[in-house]
């Protein structure tokens, strides 16, 4: 994978307030070209012993590779989880044009 490619990160939250919170952070700290949130997940887990059902609302966040470490850590500071889920994909194919706007958006002198 190189710098022009490109990284789908999901992390859940606990509701859309939260959610839209951390997807406004990435995104106006130009960590994140673009996030997508996703209300209505339900997750299964296991956590201190204990089955939970938990509905939850999904990021699927944009960024490139170059900027997962400084990513994750800014949204393990503003998780509100314990252990956040922070799992990033490398795309398989992306569209050269959605690539160069990825690139442009993650710049700092990118327009607000």
């Amino acid at each position: 994978m190189n710098d022009s490619s490109l990284l789908i990160v999901l992390s859940t939250f606990p509701d859309t307030t939260t959610a839209r919170t951390a997807a406004e952070v990435l995104v106006g700290e130009h960590l994140a070209a673009c996030v997508n949130i996703l209300p209505g997940v339900e997750s299964v887990y296991h956590w201190e012993g204990k089955m939970e059902f938990t509905a939850e609302v999904l990021l699927m966040i944009k960024t490139t590779p170059d900027l997962w470490q400084a990513l994750e850590e800014r949204l393990r500071g503003i998780h509100p989880y314990e252990v956040p889920e922070i799992v990033a994909l490398p795309a398989a194919a992306v569209a050269e044009s959605y690539l160069r706007w990825v690139a442009g958006s993650l710049t700092r002198d990118a327009q607000a």
